[in-house]
């Protein structure tokens, strides 16, 4: 069985405690203590014992928390970049203007009453 058949098979609960483990090791790898950590990113040491044990958690706790241990990129696969397929490209080039036109003289001669 691959990896990816593997997560797809995890329960939410245990998607989150991988979270939680994830956090936890980055931590203990980085030498932090659980309040340490909390207080770099701005959470309660409670907040952060209950998510590394897969308890309570939101998303917003984790960006702070990948934040503290600097580990943001991990959300890279996550970025979303529009491309442009290259007969779109083609034709947004056909679209672009290939010379400048006459300017109108939009001022109008004033008749003079001599």
């Amino acid at each position: 069985m691959s990896n990816n058949n593997n997560i797809i098979a995890l329960s939410d609960a245990s998607l989150i405690a991988m979270l939680g483990a994830f956090v936890k090791h980055h931590r203990l790898q980085q030498n932090k203590t659980q309040f340490q950590l909390a207080t770099e990113a701005g959470l309660n040491r409670t907040t952060l014992a209950e998510f590394e044990n897969g308890k309570k958690t939101n998303l917003n706790t984790f960006v702070q928390l990948l934040r503290a241990l600097n580990l943001l990129y991990v959300l890279e696969p996550f970025k979303v970049e529009f491309t442009l397929s290259p007969i779109q490209l083609a034709k947004l080039e056909q679209k672009t203007r290939k010379r400048a036109s006459r300017q109108q003289n939009l001022v109008k001669k004033i008749k003079s009453s001599w």
